[in-house]
């Protein structure tokens, strides 16, 4: 699947997809849906596949080079909301009439843009330290590796994005609910696409280096 790339031009292919896919998760997550009476946010359909380029970085490339793609994909989400807020900001022709449907898409409160930030830099750091951590533990238990540092680096993520986002707009009950469901929905799906991900690191692990 990859043999006419070699690892550095791979790595710059994931670097995109996972910036984009942290982009993306970030604008479908204002809308939530239904999930067997759990509300939870729309970006759980992308997200998990940022936590899967994540392990694929920390297994084949170590926990420096994701690391580093990660404060990218930190720091181009924070360009995109910078943008949309100037866009937001600008006055609009007056046959432009969706104005408002744009700033509620695209716009966000600030408590929601620091409870997003702040629980992506944990969540995904975490998931990289301790993906490259339990290889050096055990190198063979890749299964064990992707799921446990999924688990763990969701977790955060929903324990962080939740509580700083919605402390005091709902009970307690609610949020822990909330948290619970978000981080095994995410798990959950990681385990169900293993599969994919194990081929993934495999065959990148092929590849020569430049």
């Amino acid at each position: 699947m990859f043999e006419n790339l070699t690892k550095t031009e791979l790595y710059a292919i994931l670097t995109g997809v996972f910036t984009a896919c942290l982009i993306v998760s970030n604008i479908i997550a204002g809308k939530t849906f239904d999930f067997f009476s759990f509300i939870l946010p729309c970006g759980v359909i992308i997200f998990p596949i940022i936590y899967i380029v994540n392990d694929v970085l920390a297994e084949v490339y170590g926990y420096e080079k994701a690391r580093n793609v990660i404060l990218l994909g930190f720091f181009m989400n924070l360009v995109a909301v910078i943008c949309y807020t100037i866009t937001i900001w600008l006055p609009a022709p007056a046959f432009f009439e969706n104005s408002q449907a744009f700033a509620i898409v695209l716009g966000s409160t600030f408590r929601l843009l620091i409870a997003s930030f702040a629980a992506y830099l944990v969540g995904s750091l975490v998931n990289a330290r301790l993906m490259t951590y339990l290889k050096r533990w055990d190198e063979e238990k890749l299964f064990f590796r992707c799921i446990a540092s999924t688990l763990f680096g969701e977790g955060l993520d929903a324990i962080i994005f939740i509580f700083i986002g919605f402390f005091g707009t709902m009970p307690i009950e609610a949020l822990l609910a909330m948290i619970i469901v978000q981080a095994l929905f995410k798990t959950i799906y990681e385990i169900i696409v293993y599969p994919i991900t194990r081929t993934v690191i495999n065959n990148v692990k092929k590849l020569p280096e430049n």
